[in-house]
């Protein structure tokens, strides 16, 4: 069980890492508008790329950030029930939840949108706008590869509850509060 709490542990210092390079790419998309709004209502000046560059970020914050709000669990949730589960309840709940929805979903969308994605890599497909953004390949790169970073997450929130289901490791909301 080792050798799984530390595959746990690298796939959630990955998306630590990407989580905290999705917050720059979040103060960027902020400046990016706040500038944009400015440009246009006060000096009546815009650009299509400024326009497109802030919904790449925002695209990238998303899909790049999701993993990272799983890892945190800050995701949403019905958690009517869950919420009156004791921790070993709420183990089974993450482990069905990761196992038979979270990873499957995940792969459906990677394997659906690699076509999609390859395409505009092969054509090197940029905006069709004048004056957009060249590289949209770039953007519809993200779809797969923050899939793939949520799907990693589901295996370790799966590895963490098998952990607390076999009565191996604390919930994560124990350890917390007691530290």
């Amino acid at each position: 069980m080792n050798f799984l709490r530390n595959i746990s542990n690298r796939i959630e210092n990955l998306n630590e890492r990407v989580g905290r390079a999705t917050a720059v790419c979040t103060l960027f998309m902020v400046i990016m508008t706040v500038l944009d709004v400015f440009l246009r209502y006060l000096f009546r000046a815009g650009s299509v790329a400024v326009q497109e560059l802030e919904w790449h970020l925002f695209g990238f914050v998303f899909l790049l950030g999701a993993a990272y709000t799983l890892l945190k669990d800050e995701h949403v949730r019905v958690d009517i029930f869950y919420s009156r589960m004791d921790e070993r309840g709420k183990a089974w709940v993450n482990l069905i939840g990761a196992t038979f929805f979270c990873a499957p979903v995940c792969i459906v969308v990677i394997w659906t949108s690699m076509p999609f994605v390859l395409s505009s890599w092969q054509f090197l497909e940029g905006s069709p706008d004048p004056g957009g953004l060249p590289a949209r390949y770039i953007l519809k790169s993200a779809i797969p590869i923050g899939f793939f970073l949520v799907a990693l997450q589901s295996i370790s929130m799966a590895i963490k509850a098998l952990d607390v289901i076999l009565g191996r490791q604390e919930a994560d909301s124990n350890r917390e509060s007691a530290g």
